[in-house]
Parts: structure tokens; C-alpha cells; sequence
């Protein structure tokens, strides 16, 4: 449920982010369904971000990359993606198999168009002047991770309602705090997600962003931004009690993914240049129990919060 960031170089990251959480405990047939999906946003993030040919996906390039050929490569994709709600035959693996998960789960194109948007803003834009306009950023990087994950798992969350909402806002804050995990690593790509007034706030320069060690200004600004995503995360952590079933042992798997990324990033002091700001398994199966036990002793909210299709 984590935000935009396929396949070979898909199974290697999975260990560093809280996607597998659900991964592991669910049935085989919910675990191919996300893994399709998954694998899928895996090529559009790469797509957007590699400087070479991406691994079967279907658009290969010179090694020699612009923001330009990027671009081409995520319209080229964009295109074959269409043919998979058109009835035609993708050319690209990864779109191949989402084929049969579309089908059987009714997932919608339109997340999906809204993850390579979020890619295509990539090439054009690299810093964000407010909170508010990283915010909008995330409405196309993240937020639909979480309606596919919804729709996934056959749960009725109409377009406002506050299952969708909690959800949005769970999504939201997983991908700010994996913009805080990613600052040293955003910024060798060219692109600083800290919004630039608070960076003017907290008296911090681009340049300190190259340093090997975060400067004290920095750490505060990067503790303070990692404060603010788990505020949002609270928000949006209820959304466990609404769900049920294997829905809401995967959910709750992210929500638990997400503090303890807040973990990490507050461990290593905000200093996310000379520490790496790791999530701990520990830390996510502790918070995982956590959320677990309070959706289980929350009152019920609605009536018909949620139906899945599957359940333990």
C-alpha cells in the first residue's frame, strides 16, 4: 500500500518495503493478484526513474537516458496498459499477468493511469514549493496504491466515502515517509522532496542535502516532516477496523509497514544522510499486533463498512 517508487528488480526491493507484510500471510490466490499488481507499478516507477532498459517491460531504450526518452518510454507503456481494458494483447509481461487479475478482481484502470501521471510529473517536476503541493503529488503517486489494494480485496468503498478517505490517508503517509527514508537518494536523482518553505522555516540549503552527515537544522526539519506523516498516518489507521478478513490483516500490515519506517527515520535522529534510516521487522510485526488488537476492540463504525471476497 506503499506509493509509487518490474519484475527482477521488483523482487529484490520487496524486502525493503512494507508491501510483502501482506504478502507472506495471505492465500496463494491473494498473493498473486497483489504480486501482479505490484509488479506492475514496479515497471512504471522504473519506468520513470532508471536510466537503462527496464527488465521485460515491454519498452527497451538506449543506455544514454533523458527526461525526454522517459517520457516516451511512460507514454509507449501507457498505451500498452490501455490494451488490457481494451481486450487486446499487451506486449509487455508484467501487463500479460495483470490481465487475468483485472478480470477476476474488476480492478479499474484508472489508478494505474494515475501512477504513470505521477511518473510523467516526475520528469518535469523536482521540487515542491508547500506541504499542500507534495500532498497533490501523492494523490497520484500513493493514493492509488491504496484504492487498488481496496478494490483488490472486493471491499465497498465508494468514491468519499471514509473507508476510501482513511485509506487515502494511510497511503499518503507511507510515501512521505518513504520520501524521508529516500532524501539522500531523491537527491542524486535531482529531486527534493522536503518542501521548499519548510526548508526556508527550519534553515536548511539544498546543498546541506549533499553533506555525508544531515546538518542539525536538517535532522529537526526531517523529524519534524516524519511527526507530521505519522500524525496523518493516525488518521488513517481506523480504516483497519473497518475492513475484515485477509483485508484487514494487510492493511493493517502497511499501517504497521508505516510506523515503523516512523521508527527508523526517529531512531537515526532525523539524520538520514549519514544513518541509514532501515525498517526493522521486529518493529513492523510489534505495530502489526498493535493494530490487530485495537481494530479488534474498536466499536463498529458501519454496518457495511467492507466486504472481501476472501477470508481466513
Amino acid at each position: 500500500m506503499s506509493g509509487s517508487r518490474g519484475t527482477g528488480r521488483s523482487r529484490a526491493a520487496e524486502g525493503a518495503e512494507n508491501f510483502p507484510v501482506a504478502l507472506r500471510v495471505l492465500p496463494r490466490e491473494l498473493r498473486v493478484a497483489l504480486r501482479a499488481v505490484y509488479d506492475v507499478v514496479r515497471v512504471i516507477d522504473d519506468l520513470g526513474d532508471e536510466p537503462g532498459p527496464v527488465a521485460r517491460s515491454g519498452t527497451e531504450t538506449n543506455t544514454g537516458d533523458t527526461a525526454g526518452r522517459r517520457v516516451a518510454r511512460l507514454n509507449a507503456f501507457a498505451t500498452d496498459l490501455g490494451l488490457v481494458w481494451a481486450g487486446g494483447l499487451p506486449d509487455a509481461a508484467v501487463l500479460r499477468a495483470l490481465v487475468p487479475v483485472v478480470r477476476e478482481r474488476g480492478l479499474t484502470q484508472d489508478p494505474f493511469d494515475r501512477l504513470i501521471a505521477a511518473n510523467l510529473a516526475d520528469q518535469r517536476v523536482e521540487r515542491y514549493e508547500t506541504f499542500a503541493d507534495l500532498l497533490g503529488y501523492c494523490a497520484l503517486s500513493a493514493v492509488p496504491i491504496g484504492r487498488l489494494v481496496l478494490q483488490l480485496f472486493g471491499v465497498d468503498a465508494p468514491a468519499g466515502s471514509p473507508v476510501e478517505q482513511r485509506a487515502d490517508a494511510v497511503c499518503t503517509a507511507l510515501q512521505l515517509l518513504e520520501h524521508w527514508q529516500d532524501v539522500a537518494e531523491d537527491r542524486a536523482r535531482g529531486r527534493v522532496y522536503l518542501p521548499a518553505d519548510d526548508l526556508r522555516v527550519f534553515g536548511v540549503a539544498e546543498a546541506d542535502l549533499d553533506a555525508p552527515r544531515a546538518t542539525p537544522a536538517l535532522a529537526r526539519l526531517v523529524r519534524y516532516e516524519t511527526d507530521r506523516a505519522l500524525e496523518l498516518l493516525g488518521t488513517g489507521a481506523a480504516v483497519v477496523a473497518d475492513l475484515h478478513g485477509w483485508a484487514r490483516i494487510a492493511v493493517a500490515g502497511y499501517v504497521a509497514g508505516g510506523r515503523a519506517a516512523g521508527d527508523a527515520l526517529l531512531r537515526v535522529r532525523g539524520d538520514v544522510l549519514g544513518g541509514l534510516a532501515s525498517t526493522r521487522r521486529r518493529d513492523v510485526l510489534r505495530h502489526l499486533v498493535v493494530a490487530l488488537a485495537s481494530a479488534r476492540s474498536a466499536p463498529a463504525r458501519f454496518s457495511q463498512a467492507s466486504t472481501v471476497r476472501s477470508t481466513p
